[in-house]
């Protein structure tokens, strides 16, 4: 039976409209796909760059030590009672998810900002208590603080109350993953859990 005449204008009305509206979306993925793509690169200008800095084994490194790795970069301190050893679990467990050929090219780096205290010895025992490719780097007090600058990491000194003699760290609880570039690709908040960084990780590696 032949399609009634009478409807044609309303298909190709609605057939137009139809393209409009595909159109419209198409132009709204790419303007929210866009909207991401600066944001991200507006947050890699800001996050990361050069630092020098003294490893656990007291030999000097800078960010060009690192290039083709992955990094873990967490700002935190030994004498931390419970944040910064769950942190290091937690990174810890997530390169255990990964497969071995993928763990073996991700560093994780705990910067200490407590640098009167965490000397390379204090660190050096203290990272082993975490996986084998944990780094712990420590600093002058200016190198420290520039380090912390570049990754736009927060802390400060707390005097004891009880204890004039003693202090405690008040700090930022943010991991960042940096490329094997030296470059931000993300961050993860005090919370998340191991499976969410390893599955991030692995997707930024295989789409690398």
């Amino acid at each position: 039976m032949p399609f009634p005449a009478k409807y044609i204008p309303l298909m190709i009305a609605l057939f137009l409209l139809g393209g409009v509206s595909a159109m419209s979306l198409y132009a709204s993925q790419q303007e929210r796909l866009n909207g991401e793509q600066r944001e991200t690169q507006r947050v890699q200008a800001l996050i990361g760059g050069s630092f020098e800095m003294v490893d656990h084994n007291g030999k000097t490194v800078t960010d060009k030590t690192y290039l083709g790795s992955y990094l873990l970069v967490y700002f935190g301190f030994t004498y931390c009672p419970d944040i910064c050893p769950t942190e290091l679990q937690v990174m810890t467990e997530a390169l255990n998810m990964l497969p071995a050929k993928q763990a073996a090219k991700v560093k994780i780096l705990l910067v200490s900002i407590d640098p009167e205290r965490d000397t390379p010895k204090q660190l050096a025992s203290y990272v082993s208590n975490f996986h084998d490719n944990t780094v712990g780097l420590t600093g002058s007090l200016a190198q420290v603080k520039k380090m912390a600058r570049t990754y736009r990491a927060y802390y400060k000194k707390v005097k004891d109350k009880d204890n004039p003699d003693d202090y405690t760290m008040d700090h930022s609880s943010i991991v960042y993953l940096m490329g094997s570039d030296g470059k931000y690709l993300s961050h993860f908040a005090y919370g998340t859990r191991a499976k969410v960084i390893a599955d991030k990780i692995s997707s930024y590696m295989k789409n690398s």
